[in-house]
């Protein structure tokens, strides 16, 4: 066995055989699976050892050792302790997350690993893989370390390193009850019976703080719990991982004519590097999926979440413009402000502003900086930030761009921020509606100002830059009670600032008989 300063500096394609004897030798390499010795070529120790030492059914049928494709490569590279993964049908990825905490619950005493699948016939499926890990071991790791005091369909407890791998289904209602978990997989949360999101707090309730948490699933239309989780992931601090269907190698027909591309294939060709079978295995896609293709074979991560016929604004010119929108060209405020236009000389501007009270939960202040001749949106800032931190952010904003007008609503947390803004941060080019600063929105205002937002997305699409900002258009619908907002669990806060931007633009490029 070699020793952990030999695995930090050597390759293990130089070690003859693996083989671990003793608890002591598990707990060493065990320290190592994320390091990335000089010998393995950028790969992780953790990578390596799942080559040499675990084994799977392939599609084919055969065992054979589990080498990391293109996916599961990418995934291990960009890995976090808290992670969500987007992706298409069928990459591997569940397989590889297994492999993954396979190795961490045999090499770390004391560990349990769970994995909730959505239905039960998924968990008995991934407990197979798990079970196959552990038969195809060398007999010496199976009848020594890793001897199994008792196992069920679900269960497999490692007596000398008191680990347990359990796998259960999303169906049980006491998922996470009475457990202290150190790795966390929740598979196709998307698709998880009752309400996700009261099981998935309940399991994060379990975890330890070093935890390792992995979200994972195909999209299954927007409002429903992975997609909060996707929306919210940056803020949460939860690294994001998008697989497009084209990662997985297998995934070729026929190859198509290249003066037969539609303009929508050649960008394909052109920009992401497909080639023409490819292509013709997508072309196979559209005709046996139809609009189901973009969920089950996702090619970007927000189109494929399909949107249901509720929604407020058009959805198909949306989703066409969350294709084309650019990335921005400054990010402040550790990604809460994006920038797409910086500030020209001779041009005139307004900051509209939808406050919130601040604190980590509920609403965020949202914040729109608009060109006033075009309507261009040119910066974007989203956040928790309340009071005199806003006030202070909102302000050296307009002044910024050419001293901009400075449209904030005044309704409920707003009278604070609008009081801070004119007295101690001395901002006077602010926004007056009825002879009182700020802008007020009522039963009657805000139905206008929301349809002029619907007519400027159609009208106008090519002026919203904000991916940000269309995902919450596409979750703006009609409510039960008659109006219109988020779905539950969702945010409108940029749909609002948005339109109270269009609005006070309206105004302010025809009449200054309202402004000071």
């Amino acid at each position: 066995m070699a020793s952990e300063l030999e695995l930090r500096s050597r390759s293990l394609a130089e070690i003859p055989r693996i083989s671990f004897v003793n608890q002591e030798q598990l707990i060493q390499i065990g320290r190592l699976l994320d390091r990335y010795p000089m010998g393995l070529s950028g790969r992780s120790v953790l990578t390596e050892l799942v080559a040499r030492l675990l084994r799977i059914r392939t599609r084919q049928g055969p065992i054979a050792p589990l080498r990391a494709n293109a996916a599961q490569a990418a995934f291990e590279l960009q890995r976090g302790q808290r992670n969500i993964v987007l992706k298409a049908r069928q990459l591997g990825l569940t397989t590889w997350i297994a492999a993954r905490f396979f190795l961490k619950t045999i090499t770390h005493p004391g560990t349990l690993t769970l994995e909730v699948a959505h239905t039960q016939h998924a968990a008995e499926a991934i407990f197979r893989i798990v079970r196959r890990f552990l038969e195809e071991l060398p007999a010496s790791l199976r009848n020594g370390p890793l001897k199994t005091s008792r196992s069920s369909v679900s269960r497999l407890s490692f007596t000398e390193l008191d680990s347990e791998y359990m796998v259960i289904s999303a169906g049980d209602r006491n998922a996470g009850r009475g457990l202290t978990i150190q790795n966390l997989h929740c598979s196709e949360l998307a698709h998880w019976p009752g309400d996700p999101a009261e099981t998935l707090a309940s399991l994060r309730a379990a975890l330890t703080p070093d935890a390792e948490q992995i979200l994972e699933s195909t999209p299954n239309g927007v409002g429903d719990c992975f997609y909060g989780e996707w929306q919210h992931a940056r803020e949460s601090g939860v690294v994001k991982h998008f697989f497009p269907w084209w990662m997985e190698h297998s995934y070729r027909k026929k190859e198509v004519k290249a003066d037969t591309l539609s303009p929508e294939e050649l960008v394909l060709v052109t920009h992401i590097g497909l080639d023409l079978e490819q292509i013709g295995f997508r072309r196979q896609l559209k005709t046996s999926f139809h609009r189901l293709a973009a969920q089950e074979f996702a090619e970007d991560s927000e189109t494929c979440f399909l949107s249901s016929g509720d929604a407020i604004f058009e959805l198909s010119v949306i989703e066409e413009r969350i294709r084309g929108v650019p990335d921005p060209l400054e990010i402040r405020y550790n990604g809460e402000m994006e920038i797409w236009l910086p500030p020209l000389p001779g041009k005139r501007y307004l900051v509209a502003v939808d406050p919130a009270g601040g604190g980590s939960e509920g609403d965020y202040s949202a914040v729109e900086v608009l060109e006033l001749e075009s309507g261009l949106q040119c910066a974007e800032f989203a956040s928790h930030t309340g009071g005199l931190a806003l006030a202070r952010i909102v302000t050296e904003l307009a002044a910024e761009y050419n001293n901009a007008w400075l449209v904030i609503e005044r309704n409920n947390h707003g009278t604070a921020i609008l009081a801070l803004a004119e007295t101690v941060c001395e901002y006077s080019r602010i926004y007056h509606q009825g002879g009182s600063p700020g802008w007020l929105t009522t039963a009657v205002s805000r139905p206008v100002a929301l349809g002029r937002l619907a007519v400027a997305l159609v009208e106008t699409p090519e002026c919203f830059a904000s991916r940000r900002f269309l995902a919450e258009c596409r979750t703006f619908v009609r409510l039960p009670n008659g109006g219109s907002g988020a779905r539950p669990g969702m945010h409108d806060d940029l749909v609002l600032a948005t339109a109270i931007a269009l609005s006070a633009r309206e105004e302010l490029s025809t009449s200054v008989t309202r402004m000071r």
